[in-house]
């Protein structure tokens, strides 16, 4: 059976909210009638999920975990992907939408995982979305 990542977030939620069993019961109660999370469909897992936000888990992304690339050339890009974050040219700040455009761009998943030749042609296509906003 694969992993729901969405079941591994709401396990993860109540450790680190450090509910006790009784207490997480009661929230999966409250939002589903449900009391055990295998019960949850894929609907009710993300209100259970979004009710666990709502008390203060906050998800860490894939690249808050990373350390920083030791390749320069990746630095490079995510350093300018902030810049157009920071300044309201990339709207999306989710980190997948970085990696959708360099895999649209390069064939590659992951900013980590490219060549020096596929990261220059990002860096470009970046300095270039830079330009065009300050115009």
């Amino acid at each position: 059976m694969p992993r729901d990542p969405v079941l591994a977030q709401i396990h993860i939620a109540k450790k680190e909210l450090r509910l006790d069993d009784e207490t997480y019961r009661a929230v999966l109660t409250r939002v589903t009638g449900k009391s055990s999370s295998k019960d949850l469909g894929g609907p009710q897992r993300k209100k259970v999920l979004a009710e666990l936000k709502r008390l203060g888990f906050k998800p860490k992304s894939k690249f808050s975990k990373r350390p920083a690339s030791s390749k320069p050339y990746v630095r490079k890009v995510f350093g300018l992907w902030g810049e157009l974050k920071r300044a309201g040219i990339w709207r999306d700040p989710d980190p997948q939408s970085l990696r959708n455009f360099v895999k649209k761009m390069t064939g590659c998943d992951d900013p980590e995982w490219l060549e020096y030749h596929q990261a220059s042609q990002v860096i470009e296509a970046l300095k270039k979305m830079k330009e065009r906003a300050n115009g």
